[in-house]
């Protein structure tokens, strides 16, 4: 195994930055410079001067791996049983396909999503590092830096989105509780695209988020449970009083078969499938991020079952809820939201509060963990000196939220939402590559204290891993053409619309096997170990348990 140049204590972090913040402080006590006092001031208390890294991005500690299989069951099932999750048919039925293949579609889509969550997030659950740690082997260390930046900018923009519908389920509250909030009058302008009404509502489902931003990860275990809890409840209830007012008759969507035929059949359920995988990619990206805090290394494996089976069911509910709106108010409601905005009566109004704080509740852990969690990971890898997960939170909570602002986006934007609804075009390509890594090249081997090591093995030449590079452009360049008529006017030929709808599957399978397949021929010798080196609260060891005391050695 290649011998680590330089490996540094984790455990004194605290150290080293007391050192270094006295040793500026008595170098620069004369100089009362403003920019020097709010440096001192930002900088993170755990900040690794020599390792570029902090307590968050660091492995996590033993005493903080508190997930075990049922909290990632419970995690999943909280994270589809959502107002999105309700709505998922309703894309797919437009297209063309009965309820049967829609839900078929949705289901597969899921299975694939499941496993590459759980595939990838071995990493997380073997060496407890995040994502933009686990880059470093496969890009290097500057190319991660790319990758890290493109999931961020994913994440923050599906904050955004997300924080639109958590303030429609705020606003659905209002309703329950306050009948006359829908009378309040409008002091917006048009151009603002949004109302003083629905307004109130953002800025409440926004200020409920920031104290969830502030508790760490590993302790809101406690949110999740109550979504998991609370939401299949509302689910059903809605159901089962939709089934009860309107049954399942001749107006059901139950009685719609296939729109389309044919070979246009066929491309139409892969398109549908790919845009479902699609809006799953940035969790099998950034799956690490979540299974570093498993308790062992297969406490995340129920991911597996939870995600397909919670999606399917889900999906279910939510035609047979549009089904009966159809019959009950003669339009078509896939939004379950819009559904209990019709619950008027006293008792109606108590039902229709619980349903919507239900899906509230399942709105602010949607957050959490698809996307503030993910853009605070990449935030704390590019700034971990300024940036830890609490902060990167908060960052992207008001850049998603405020600074994006996604009324407009909604409202006036479609190109735009095509384009980042598309985003799986590169994110695939980088999933393909670190799975490839992972299994296939490094054949599950890391040297953990390598990967904090800004010159360690897993630098590369420049930083850069041109194996990566090339492999990654190869899985997204032949995409782009089929990309373009989604957010534009051009048109393409058909076939290149058609591999754009195999999107997911070219691009991680094209990139995984270009990228082992360069790897063979030109291997970097310096990056493979013999044994796995792993690194915890001070310790470096071969030992994943640390149970042997001969194996370990002080950093």
């Amino acid at each position: 195994m290649p011998e680590s140049k330089e490996i540094y204590d984790v455990s004194s972090h605290a150290a080293a930055v007391d050192y270094d913040v006295g040793t500026y402080t008595a170098t620069h006590s004369d100089d009362g410079g403003l920019l020097r006092r709010i440096n001192k001031f930002i900088l993170l208390d755990s900040a690794s001067q020599e390792r570029y890294s902090n307590d968050d991005l660091d492995p996590v500690p033993p005493e903080k791996r508190t997930w075990h299989a049922r909290h990632y069951a419970l995690f999943w099932i909280s994270d589809n049983l959502s107002v999105s999750g309700f709505r998922q048919a309703a894309s797919v039925m437009a297209v063309g396909l009965s309820w049967r293949l829609s839900l078929l579609c949705i289901a597969l889509a899921n299975i694939i999503i499941g496993s590459f969550i759980v595939i990838n997030g071995a990493v997380g659950a073997k060496y407890h590092i995040p994502f933009s740690i686990q880059s470093r082997a496969s890009f290097g260390y500057y190319l991660s830096y790319l990758m890290i930046a493109m999931r961020m900018i994913v994440a923050i923009f599906w904050y955004g989105i997300q924080a639109y519908t958590g303030a429609e389920c705020i606003q659905s509250i209002l309703f329950a509780i306050w009948p006359s909030f829908h009378n309040v009058p409008n002091h917006l302008p048009d151009s603002a695209n949004i109302t003083t009404q629905f307004m109130t509502a953002y800025v409440i489902y926004f200020l409920l988020c920031l104290p969830l931003h502030y508790v760490g990860v590993h302790k809101v275990k406690w949110l999740f449970l109550a979504k998991a809890i609370a939401t299949p409840v509302a689910s059903l209830a809605i159901m089962g009083w939709i089934v009860h007012k309107a049954g399942l008759g001749q107006d059901s969507l139950f009685n719609q078969g296939n729109t389309v035929h044919g070979p246009a059949l066929g491309w139409a359920f892969m398109g549908s499938l790919y845009s479902n995988i699609g809006s799953g990619v940035t969790l099998m990206v950034n799956a690490p991020d979540y299974s570093r805090y498993s308790t062992t290394k297969y406490s995340h494996l129920t991911t597996a079952v939870a995600v397909p089976f919670t999606a399917t069911v889900i999906t279910f509910i939510g035609v047979v809820a549009a089904s009966g709106s159809n019959v009950l108010f003669g339009e078509i409601l896939w939004d379950p939201l819009l559904i209990i905005n019709h619950w008027t009566s006293r008792g109606g109004r108590a039902g229709a509060f619980f349903c919507a704080f239900s899906f509230l509740l399942s709105q602010l852990g949607l957050n959490i963990a698809a996307n503030s969690l993910a853009a605070a990971n990449d935030m704390n890898c590019l700034f971990p000196k300024y940036i830890n997960i609490r902060r990167g939170q908060f960052i992207a909570a008001f850049l998603g939220a405020w600074a994006l602002t996604p009324w407009n986006i909604l409202t006036s934007a479609p190109a735009f939402l095509n384009f980042m609804s598309g985003y799986s075009v590169w994110l695939g390509p980088i999933a393909g590559i670190l799975i490839s890594d992972y299994y296939f090249v490094h054949k599950r081997k890391y040297d953990v204290p390598e990967l904090y090591d800004f010159h360690g093995i897993y630098r590369y030449k420049y930083g850069v891993n041109w194996r990566a590079f090339l492999a990654f452009t190869i899985g997204w360049v032949p995409l782009l053409p089929g990309f373009i008529p989604t957010v534009s006017s051009i048109t393409v030929t058909e076939g290149m619309v058609h591999l754009y709808n195999l999107g997911f599957f070219y691009g991680v399978g094209a990139a995984g096997l270009s990228y082992y397949l360069i790897s063979y021929f030109f291997p970097a010798h310096e990056t493979y170990v013999a044994r796995p080196v792993y690194m915890y609260a001070g310790i470096v060891s071969e030992d994943v348990e640390l149970s042997s005391a001969s194996e370990k050695r002080s950093v």
